[in-house]
């Protein structure tokens, strides 16, 4: 799911848990570009759930990654991950 947010993060903000297969694989695909992101987990941050459910209609999905040009990936596939990053670094954000 892609989704955007009216106020984004100056950085990439992962929401998630750290057990999760979909996160452990966007963590590794984050880390093998090189790219830095904050990483908050939703067990320690109940707030941090609340913002998530708040982007997913009710959801604690894990990933939950923002973006500085306001786009949401939620449980992306390496793909869609991918993509994002190229279609950031084509628009000239620093990451």
């Amino acid at each position: 799911m892609q989704t955007t947010v009216p106020n984004p993060p100056d950085h990439i903000l992962m929401y998630a848990t750290p057990y999760c297969g979909d996160t452990r694989l966007a963590r590794r695909v984050l880390d093998d570009l090189g790219i830095a992101y904050e990483f908050v987990d939703m067990r320690q941050d109940p707030a941090a759930g609340r913002i998530v459910e708040g982007i997913t209609g009710g959801f604690r999905s894990s990933p939950t990654i923002l973006f500085p040009d306001g786009n949401v990936l939620v449980e992306p596939s390496e793909r869609e991950l991918r993509a994002q990053m190229d279609a950031l670094a084509a628009a000239g954000c620093r990451l």
